[in-house]
């Protein structure tokens, strides 16, 4: 009945040691440290910058607890963050514009955890420090870009369909042109209405010209607003990402609005760089017709510009640019023909036909592409044109590495914002400040963790204690599931790790009191255990579904601090479940379920009704009072029966006989107090069940041998 088969022991044991391993490194802490990056894909942080660095802070004499690279950047740890920020603006001072020195943070869990994927749980902006922005996207900037893209388009696309017109030019938000006649402003305006379908189109007439007056829809203007929000956002988290900035926040607040958290970074000027940051690409002719020499000497020809091609010399580019990356759609990085890295881009169509024609035009010449990043450029490859190239597919290979090409591919996917995006709103959040929140939080979550063990252990006895370690090993799980899914602690989330304290422990609750209902109706040990899990899991399940929807409510239309709650009071409904049923039944099984002849279950003192009724039917753990009640009301009416047994009556007629019957009925009745005190007594002391059956036995014998003789008298 109250038993689990092995395999239900092995789940708990496996659950509960991945969620201790996966818990473990969150007590460790962190440790100050220096992070080192590369800004341009020309520099690599490989093993010479970590001798270079190394070097460096030895020859100053700063002590640091070891430096390793990984993930493309190097990283050193310091004891504390004096010797971090000195360490900071000695390398900094030392490597230049070329490398990004930023403080952070790292983990002091041991090796052997982070070679098994035991990592800590991230720390949002409130509890580990950092910086907080809040960015407006100008929509106005938008709109002008969008009707600047059409203006252009449009201009191919009738010199493309060859309608004659006089000219295209915007006036606020709308675009005119100009035709000489109706019949080349019909034959326009079916032309764009089946290419462009955002825009919408109007007929006029002035001054003898037949103008077409085109105006982005509503709809076309919601759609673009929330795609430019987007891709704002993408832009940015590629950007931050790129850099290494660890556990970086960036989301939708409002219409037109994003939140940049970047817990960890205290400079603002830093901060603001980062989110500069951008690579775009130009398309230029090289001139090979200019003497190079003179160039190399200082005198570089008018209209041109040297360069240093990678993986090989100095070359001569033309100042004219006759592509730029904001045409480009998309940008992978893969492999070309030889087998080497190369970056695959897409245009659009109208930078697939500047492609196509440039390439026609040019066709034995040499090309040269630029990655322009940070203000700098840079030549990273010089093809020569063997043919024309349709389809607006480019690539782009030149002595890079695979990981080369993939930093180039995802800054040309960023490019620039789609619309620019204002700071309305910054602050810092200093170390110092997060490291108190970490400690309130903590320490709130203790004693309320505290005061409920406290109590439930001195109201339900042992099934308390059971009560209690199943709420433990509900926060080992939460806290370890946390850390699995590296999901970002906040100060929501802590009020939300408190809460769960107290909402997990009503399912102990409700499972004890469901026993305690089915002892006091008299069921036997085994089978008011078996009984009160069974019928409290089905209130359980309900009450715990209910908040489960309400969390993933919170989740789905939240942000920011009030998707951290959601997400700790999802995960802890979860685990609250989990332990509250089948970790402490599993306990409980295992304690008791072995016990053929269970006598007690100590689970505190039960509440009895008061009532004649009740204390009939049940017969379980009464009180010594109780007991010494029942033995005086059993005497008076013992003594009654032996002195109607001992007097010798006259003749008994048929009311005589009623009345002796009336009596045997009565004490009958008053008998039943004894048979619960020999029952109380039978299952509190065994040694003592002896002695009162017997008695009552006698008691039962003189009063029938009494009725008979009255009877035959």
């Amino acid at each position: 009945m109250n038993r689990y088969p092995l395999w239900k022991y092995l789940i708990i044991a496996v659950s509960l040691l991945l969620g201790l391993l996966y818990t473990l490194p969150n007590f460790f802490g962190e440790s100050p440290a220096v992070q080192i990056s590369p800004l341009r894909m020309a520099t690599q942080a490989d093993t010479g910058l970590l001798q270079r660095v190394e070097t460096t802070l030895a020859n100053a004499g700063i002590d640091n607890d070891g430096l390793f690279l990984e993930e493309g950047s190097i990283k050193v740890r310091f004891e504390d963050t004096d010797t971090q920020i000195k360490a900071k603006d000695l390398l900094q001072s030392t490597l230049g514009d070329d490398y990004m020195v930023a403080l952070n943070l790292l983990p002091n869990s041991p090796q052997w955890l982070t070679e098994l994927g035991a990592l800590p749980m991230y720390l949002g902006l409130d509890l580990r420090g950092g910086v907080h922005f809040m960015l407006e996207v100008d929509m106005e900037g938008a709109v002008s870009k969008t009707l600047d893209r059409h203006s252009n388009d449009i201009r191919s696309t009738l010199r493309e369909k060859k309608i004659s017109y006089a000219g295209v030019e915007r006036l606020g938000d709308t675009l005119t042109v100009k035709f000489r006649d109706a019949e080349s402003r019909s034959q326009a305006l079916d032309e764009l209405r089946s290419t462009y379908e955002d825009l919408l189109f109007k007929e006029e007439q002035a001054n003898n010209r037949f103008n077409l007056i085109a105006s982005i829809r509503p709809e076309a203007l919601i759609q673009m607003q929330d795609s430019t929000v987007q891709q704002n956002i993408t832009t940015l988290r590629n950007r931050v990402n790129e850099l290494g900035v660890a556990e970086p926040i960036i989301q939708k607040a409002g219409a037109d609005r994003v939140i940049v958290q970047l817990p960890g970074v205290q400079d603002t000027a830093k901060a603001k760089e980062i989110l500069g940051r951008t690579a775009t690409l130009e398309i230029r002719m090289v001139d090979e017709e200019r003497d190079l020499d003179a160039a190399l000497q200082g005198r570089i020809p008018f209209g041109t510009e040297l360069y240093e091609e990678r993986g090989s010399g100095p070359i001569l580019v033309k100042k004219q640019v006759l592509l730029t990356g904001d045409r480009i759609t998309d940008a992978q990085p893969g492999f070309n023909e030889d087998n080497q890295p190369a970056v695959h881009i897409r245009l659009d169509n109208n930078g697939a036909q500047i492609f196509k024609k440039l390439t026609r035009e040019n066709v034995g010449r040499r090309m040269a592409i630029l990655l322009i990043e940070r203000n700098q450029a840079e030549v990273v490859t010089a093809p020569v044109i063997r043919e024309e190239i349709g389809g607006g597919r480019v690539q782009i290979s030149g002595r890079m590495t695979t990981m080369e090409a993939r930093d180039v591919s995802l800054l040309l996917r960023a490019g620039a914002l789609a619309a620019p995006m204002d700071i309305i709103e910054e602050r810092t959040v200093g170390p110092s400040l997060g490291a108190d929140n970490i400690a309130r939080g903590f320490n709130s979550t203790l004693y309320g963790f505290v005061a409920v063990a406290i109590f439930i252990m001195v109201y339900y006895m042992a099934f308390g204690v059971i009560s209690v370690l199943a709420l433990s090993l509900n926060l080992l799980l939460l806290v370890g599931l946390l850390s699995i899914l590296q999901a970002t602690l906040t100060l929501p989330g802590m009020a939300a790790l408190a809460l769960t304290v107290g909402m997990a422990i009503d399912a102990n609750v409700l499972i004890n009191e469901r026993i305690r209902d089915e002892l006091r109706a008299g069921v036997s040990p085994q089978l008011a255990i078996s009984a009160g899990y069974e019928r409290a899991t089905g209130t359980i399940l309900d009450s715990n579904i209910t908040t489960l929807i309400a969390g993933i409510a919170l989740f789905a239309f939240g942000s920011g601090p009030v998707k951290g709650f959601a997400v700790v009071l999802c995960l802890g409904i979860l685990t609250s479940v989990f332990t509250a049923i089948f970790v402490s039944r599993g306990m409980v099984n295992y304690m008791y379920g072995s016990r053929r002849k269970l006598e007690v279950v100590p689970i505190g003192k039960i509440w009895i009704p008061k009532t004649d009724n009740t204390r009939k039917r049940f017969k379980y753990n009464f009180s010594q009072e109780s007991i010494a009640a029942a033995t005086e009301s059993a005497a008076p009416s013992q003594t009654q029966n032996d002195k109607s047994a001992a007097v010798k009556a006259e003749p008994v007629t048929g009311n005589t006989a009623g009345k002796a019957t009336e009596t045997d009925a009565s004490s009958e009745t008053g008998a039943i107090p004894e048979e619960s005190q020999s029952s109380e007594a039978s299952e509190s002391k065994p040694e003592a069940t002896t002695s009162q059956p017997q008695k009552s036995a006698r008691a039962r014998g003189k009063r029938k041998q009494a009725a008979r003789k009255s009877k035959k008298k």
